[in-house]
């Protein structure tokens, strides 16, 4: 009877073979199923992206407002009758003293008098 059991054993681990590893098996699926996941985390994201510049073309087609927003700060133009103000900033650097009076200074007693 031991043959016998090793046959079937055999016989089923043979069945098994394709299920598991096979063309259709399941560790290609869940691969697949994988891949699948990631692609459609893709492609929300893309269609987000896409909304958005669909959203910006009617815009631009449609009103004045995004045409002037684009001409004022990708090509930094202006109105008739408006005025152009840059007022640069100077950068700080570390190794500057302070311009303003130390704690310890102000805390001191204030000088006495001689008579």
């Amino acid at each position: 009877m031991s043959r016998l059991t090793w046959l079937l054993v055999a016989l089923i681990a043979l069945l098994q073979y394709p299920l598991w590893l096979g063309k259709g098996g399941w560790f290609r699926v869940w691969d697949n199923s994988r891949q699948l996941e990631a692609q459609r985390a893709q492609n929300q994201t893309l269609e987000q992206r896409n909304a958005a510049l669909d959203a910006e073309v009617r815009d631009l087609k449609s009103g004045l407002e995004a045409i002037e927003e684009r001409a004022r700060f990708d090509l930094g133009m202006i109105k008739n009758g408006e005025f152009f103000v840059q007022v640069p900033q100077v950068p700080k650097t570390p190794a500057q003293p302070s311009t303003r009076p130390s704690s310890a200074a102000s805390t001191s007693t204030p000088p006495t008098s001689k008579p």
